[in-house]
């Protein structure tokens, strides 16, 4: 488990205390900017399925290192997650803030679906399954109250 467990905990991200999934997606902000900035929003869709790929890899390993499933110190799930939202978000700190806030939201609840798929999916990509979930409902949400709420009142 060479190269999997810095990937999984996001090189020790997964490990500070508190809301571990928090300061991963906190963390994915910059370089989610910076991918954006340089390359526009489909690098960055790809740059999360890159990571979702070489996170259930990760995952699995962290599992069967540790034996623990979904352990709270994986975390590679939430940056996947998070560059997903703020891929169908204009480069914007409000959108970006907004975006960071929904995926919180639907990560931690885990209201239908995403309940179910982390439930019913086991290894490396029921861990990753659930926050692509949370990241489509975050963004889905997001990309409705913008379009109820106006052009231009969110983004």
């Amino acid at each position: 488990m060479k190269w999997e467990r810095p990937v999984a905990t996001v090189f020790g991200l997964g490990r500070l205390p508190g809301a571990p999934g928090s300061w991963a997606s906190l963390a994915a902000l910059p370089p989610a900017w910076a991918i954006v900035w340089a390359g526009g929003p489909w690098a960055l869709a790809g740059a999360a399925a890159l990571v979702g790929i070489a996170g259930c890899r990760a995952a699995a390993a962290y599992e069967r290192a540790t034996g623990e499933r979904d352990a709270s110190a994986v975390v590679v799930d939430e940056v996947a997650g998070q560059w997903l939202v703020l891929a169908t978000l204009p480069l914007d700190p409000l959108a970006y803030a907004l975006g960071f806030a929904a995926f919180r939201l639907f990560d931690m609840a885990k209201p239908p679906p995403i309940g179910w798929i982390e439930r019913k999916i086991s290894g490396g990509p029921g861990v990753m399954a659930d926050d692509v979930a949370a990241a489509a409902c975050a963004a889905a949400l997001l990309h409705l109250a913008s379009w109820g709420l106006g052009d231009g009142v969110l983004f």
